[in-house]
């Protein structure tokens, strides 16, 4: 239920943006989270980041995926939406892993030792981020 709460605040959070969450235990013992402090109640501030890659690297993947083009993604990333419109756009063919929903993707990204989406996969090359440029770069070879 935890982790079900927890997605529902990053999707109503931008890709980059910053959020202060309020957690708070009522009378009853149970466990509250909102962006909103409550009023007459003690609550703790959890601030949160977003975990999206804001700036392109590279890497040497511990898979290689040939000429299959794999990303590693989440429903709400701004940058992974760019990289589907993009890879649609220019007719490139493509698997995307949803690792908040596919529990097999992300034991595989959990083994590349990501920290944020996405992740790019061409042959034995990985981009952590997503830009058109970086892109052609790990694509064209």
């Amino acid at each position: 239920m935890k982790n079900i709460l927890l997605i529902v605040i990053f999707w109503g959070l931008s890709c980059q943006a910053l959020g202060e969450i309020y957690r708070w235990v009522d009378e009853s013992g149970k466990v509250h989270f909102s962006d909103q402090k409550p009023e007459n109640l003690s609550a703790d501030t959890i601030k949160l980041e977003v975990n999206t890659y804001s700036s392109v690297s590279y890497d040497t993947s511990v898979f290689d995926t040939g000429r299959q083009v794999v990303m590693y993604s989440t429903s709400w990333c701004g940058y992974c939406k760019k990289a589907r419109e993009y890879f649609h756009a220019n007719h490139i063919n493509y698997v995307d892993y949803d690792i908040e929903n596919d529990d097999s993707a992300r034991r595989r990204y959990d083994q590349l030792g990501a920290k944020g989406v996405p992740v790019i996969l061409v042959g034995n090359k990985r981009m952590n981020g997503f830009s058109e440029s970086g892109f052609k770069r790990i694509y064209s070879d």
